[in-house]
C-alpha cells in the first residue's frame, strides 16, 4: 500500500464529517447513528439526501455548498478516495455535508425508515455481467426502501447506456413511476443546475465524446419488488430507447 493512501487513512480519523463504522457495527447490526443523523449531526430537520457510491465525493460537496438547506451524506468504501470529499467538507465548514465509508451492502444498517428523502447514484460500475451488484437493481432497491420515505426519489446520473436502459427497464417492469428521462443531458441542453455538477471522471467521459444519461423515478410500490427480468443483449443496449423497453415488461 503507498504511503499516499496510508497518510490518508490516518487523516481520515480526524474528520468531523467522515464516519467509518467497523464491519461488525453494520453486519446484521444497527450503527449507533442509524435513526439519529438528523438529531446527532445536522442538527436540524432538513432532508437528507444520499449519493451512494460516491468516489472522491466532488458531487456531494457540490450539492452541499449549492443547497444550503438540505443535507447531504455520500457513501463510498473507498477510504483514499472519501479523504477527497471530507477534508472538503470539513475544510470548508460544511455542516450539511456528511460522508460515510461502508459497503452499500450494509445501507439498511445505517439508515432508519422514513429517515432519507432522495438518493443520487453517479457514474456507478454497471456491472454488466453481475446484475445483482447493480446499485439499481432490485436487490439494492429493496434495501433503499426500508429507508426511504414514501414517494422517495431515486437519481441515476450515468455514462452508461447500458445501466440507464437496464434501470429504466427495472422501473417499467415494477410499475415505478418514472419522473424523468434523458439519455444526453448535455447534447439535448436540458442539463439544468444540479444536473451540471461534474466530477473528476464525468469530464473526462464529456472528453471521450461520451453521452451522460439521467433518470428519476419513485421508489414506492406496495408489492415486492421483481427480481427477475428480461433484459437485451448488452450489444443492443445502445439503440434502444424508453419505449422499446416497455415492450420487456410484459
Amino acid at each position: 500500500m503507498g504511503k499516499n493512501k496510508l497518510k490518508r487513512f490516518e487523516e481520515n480519523k480526524t474528520f468531523t464529517s467522515l464516519f467509518q463504522p467497523e464491519h461488525n457495527e453494520v453486519f446484521n447490526a444497527g450503527y449507533y447513528m442509524k435513526g439519529c443523523w438528523h438529531r446527532k449531526y445536522f442538527g436540524n430537520d432538513n432532508p437528507v439526501i444520499l449519493e451512494l457510491g460516491c468516489g472522491r465525493g466532488e458531487y456531494t460537496v457540490e450539492m452541499g455548498r449549492k443547497y444550503p438547506d438540505l443535507n447531504f451524506i455520500g457513501v463510498d468504501i473507498k477510504g483514499a478516495r472519501i479523504w477527497r470529499g471530507a477534508k472538503s467538507a470539513d475544510g470548508e465548514n460544511l455542516k450539511n455535508v456528511a460522508f460515510l465509508r461502508c459497503r452499500i451492502e450494509f445501507i439498511e444498517s445505517v439508515f432508519a425508515a422514513d429517515e432519507v428523502s432522495e438518493i443520487w447514484i453517479t457514474f456507478a460500475d454497471p456491472q454488466i455481467n453481475r446484475h445483482n451488484k447493480r446499485l439499481t437493481g432490485t436487490r439494492f432497491l429493496e434495501r433503499y426502501r426500508k429507508f426511504l420515505k414514501p414517494g422517495g426519489i431515486v437519481h441515476l446520473k450515468t455514462d452508461s447506456l447500458y445501466l440507464h436502459n437496464y434501470t429504466m427497464l427495472v422501473a417499467l417492469k415494477n410499475r415505478l413511476e418514472i419522473l424523468e428521462s434523458n439519455r444526453d443531458i448535455y447534447g439535448s441542453g436540458w442539463a439544468n443546475e444540479l444536473l451540471s455538477i461534474k466530477t473528476k471522471y464525468e469530464t473526462q467521459f464529456l472528453q471521450q465524446g461520451l453521452p451522460i444519461t439521467y433518470m428519476a423515478f419513485r421508489l414506492e410500490s406496495h408489492e415486492n419488488l421483481r427480481v427477475r427480468l428480461v433484459e437485451p443483449e448488452v450489444t443492443d443496449y445502445s439503440a434502444l430507447t424508453p419505449e422499446d423497453l416497455s415492450g420487456c415488461t410484459q
